[in-house]
This record gives C-alpha cells, sequence and structure tokens, in this order.
C-alpha cells in the first residue's frame, strides 16, 4: 500500500512540475537596481538601426557583424523573412493561439501583389517582342528592362544570387515571389532558348544596348575573331575566381568589384564610380564589352545555353560559305556555320536575315532553282 501511495504521488508531482515550469519561466523578473547599467545603449536620435550598403566592408576590411548583407543590397532576406514573427510569444506559451496568427496566402499576397503584377506584364512583353522579330518592339523591352528592373525596382540576375548556391542560403519562398518569378524566367529561358535574359531582360545589357545603338559607328573598334574568343574565356576565369573567394572568405562584398549593376542603386565608392566610369567609356568603343567577356553572370548562363538550348536559331546549308549573318553579329556568337550558343544572347539580328527573302542567301538559292534561273541572273522580290 505504501509504495503504491508513493508511485501515486510521485507521478502527481510530476505532472505538477510539468504544468508549472513553463509558467515560472515565463515570470516577469525583478528589475535590476540599476537600469542604466543593464540596459542596451539606445541608437542616437535619427539613426537607423537596418545595415545601409555602406555596411559592407571592401574585401578584406572587417566583418559587418550580424548585418544582413542580402538586406542592405535590397535582395531577399535568407532564411526567414522579417515578416515573419516569433509564433509563441511570452503571453501564450501553450502555442493555442498559434492557428489564430498564422497568415492566410491573401495577406502574403497583397503586398506583394502589384510587384507581381507588373513583373509578369513586363516578362510577357518581352516574349512577345522576342518572337515577333520587331526591332520596335526589342527596343521598347530593353527601355522598359532599364527602367522597370534598373531604375525602379534595382533588381538583376547578379553573382550574389550564384552565392546563395554556396551555402544552399534562399529566401523564404512565400515572401520573396518576385525575386522566385525573376530567377525561375532566367533559368527557365536558357534552358529554352539560351541567353535570352543577357539579350532582352538584363537591365545592365538593356542599356548597353541601347547605348550602342546610339554611338557612331565609326568610332567602333572591332575586335579580330581570335581576340575575341580568348577574351570570351575571360568572364569565365572571373565567375570561378569569384565564386572561390565567396566560398573561402564570406566576403561579400566583392561583387561590387566584378559587376557594376549596383550602378541602379546610384550608391557607390568613388572608387567604383570611377571604375564604372572607365568601363562605360571603353563600351562606347567596344560594343557590348562587358556583357561579351567581363560578366560572371552571362559566363554562369552560357554554360547553361551551351549544353541545354532546346530550341536553337535555324541553319541553311547555305551558311557554310555566306558570311551575312557572322558579319551582323554584334557579339560575336558566329563563327562560319557554327553559332557558339554560350555567347549568343538571341538579340534576333541574325533571325531576323534568316527572313528576308532579299538579303538571306538562302532564299536567293531558292527561288532560281524554282524560275530555273542561271546563277548571275538577278531575282526580283
Amino acid at each position: 500500500m505504501i509504495r503504491t501511495a508513493v508511485s501515486r504521488l510521485s507521478v502527481a508531482l510530476l505532472f505538477l512540475a510539468t504544468i508549472c515550469t513553463p509558467l515560472v519561466a515565463q515570470a516577469p523578473q525583478p528589475a535590476p537596481a540599476n537600469p542604466t547599467a543593464q540596459a542596451p545603449a539606445a541608437p542616437a536620435d535619427g539613426a537607423s538601426a537596418s545595415p545601409t550598403p555602406q555596411d559592407l566592408q571592401a574585401p578584406g576590411g572587417p566583418a559587418t557583424g550580424n548585418a544582413d548583407p542580402w538586406a542592405a543590397l535590397g535582395l531577399p532576406p535568407a532564411g526567414a523573412s522579417g515578416a515573419a514573427t516569433e509564433r509563441n510569444g511570452a503571453g501564450d506559451p501553450w502555442g493555442f493561439d498559434q492557428a489564430a496568427q498564422e497568415e492566410s496566402w491573401r495577406d502574403i499576397l497583397r503586398p506583394q501583389a502589384m510587384d507581381l503584377a507588373v513583373t509578369t506584364a513586363f516578362f510577357a512583353f518581352a516574349l512577345v517582342s522576342f518572337f515577333r522579330k520587331s526591332v520596335a518592339l526589342k527596343y521598347t523591352a530593353l527601355a522598359m528592362s532599364v527602367v522597370y528592373l534598373g531604375v525602379m525596382k534595382s533588381t538583376l540576375i547578379s553573382v550574389t544570387d550564384i552565392f546563395r548556391l554556396v551555402h544552399l542560403d534562399f529566401p523564404q519562398f512565400k515572401y520573396s515571389l518576385a525575386w522566385y518569378l525573376i530567377a525561375g524566367v532566367t533559368v527557365v529561358s536558357t534552358l529554352l532558348w539560351g541567353r535570352f535574359y543577357c539579350g532582352r531582360i538584363c537591365a545592365f545589357g538593356a542599356f548597353t544596348q541601347i547605348l550602342d545603338a546610339v554611338v557612331p559607328k565609326r568610332i567602333r573598334w572591332e575586335p579580330s575573331a581570335r581576340v575575341e574568343r580568348y577574351a570570351g574565356y575571360v568572364k569565365y576565369g572571373l565567375l570561378v575566381a569569384v565564386v572561390a573567394y565567396y566560398a573561402l572568405t564570406d566576403h561579400f562584398a566583392i561583387y561590387r568589384y566584378v559587376e557594376p549593376f549596383w550602378m541602379y542603386t546610384r550608391q557607390g565608392t568613388v572608387v567604383l564610380w570611377a571604375m564604372l566610369g572607365t568601363l562605360l567609356l571603353a563600351t562606347l568603343f567596344v560594343r557590348n564589352l562587358y556583357c561579351r567577356f567581363l560578366c560572371p553572370v552571362g559566363a554562369a548562363l552560357g554554360v547553361i545555353s551551351h549544353a541545354t538550348t532546346l530550341f536553337r536559331i535555324k541553319r541553311w546549308s547555305e551558311c557554310k560559305t555566306c558570311r551575312i549573318c557572322e558579319r551582323t553579329c554584334e557579339w560575336g556568337a558566329i563563327r562560319g556555320p557554327e553559332i557558339i550558343r554560350s555567347e549568343c544572347v538571341r538579340c534576333d539580328d541574325c533571325e531576323r536575315l534568316y527572313d528576308d527573302q532579299k538579303k538571306c542567301v538562302h532564299w536567293v538559292v531558292v527561288y532560281r532553282k524554282a524560275a530555273n534561273l542561271p546563277v548571275g541572273a538577278r531575282v526580283s522580290g
């Protein structure tokens, strides 16, 4: 009897301790005798507690502490979003209010709806301009990219997104839908058509293409095929070097020294602005200089394009001897009968020539054969 009573009493005490332990843990603690000695120092008036881009130190500089470098770039934060809060607060140790605190998809989508709608509309227009092969629509899409993705959003696929792969450090999906939309369109379009993002979506590439269209051709310097071929390997070296550097050091700010996309934030040091000015000045003389020879993101997309492009640019048998498209290509992506998929950005220039029945040699030959005309005869359009 005594053993049974002791056992029952032990069970009762254990149950009572289980109930009281969380309540004791949540009980308010007595205030310290000297509050000023225990309280953390408050920020000065007007000071911001959130990180700024200047908090990102240059490579080799001091660490940035707990500041989120992704947020300083205007990129979605890694892991949990700032909109996510602690579900089990001090007033609800049992979690009974958790169901009431859960956000619905309507609550999640409401603040992102406009951004998603405008971004989707832009992508739709870019695809229409791509399939229509219209010069006017192409440059309209490029201008929209500069204004919307560049000036207004300052959102481009960056080497910082490749950094995320190093630690598998991605933003929380439901709070970063626009980022996943842009990244998803970039990957899918690259698998289907190659470097479509580089030629139609990227705000910096769009800016340099518009610049190329207004700069007089007489001041251009066109590198030889040999120089272009070897210079094209530079961007792959930069990609490997910058990703390896980040993986070894976690110095996030290195991205500013290998890509100029930060210019749309209009925040940079004197050295960075000087580097940007030098790059743009050189672009006046060598068209698409950065995109062709220096861009790590272009290198990464080029690797994917070379391996997986599903819908490739058609080639005629006459392309073995004709050089019209090769001379027209501004990206150095055509070498004889071969199109270098890792360099082609689907700019439409050669594809419009294919459809031009007055300029393309293929169609001239077709008409001559149909009319049974001699080689030197003229063919009317």
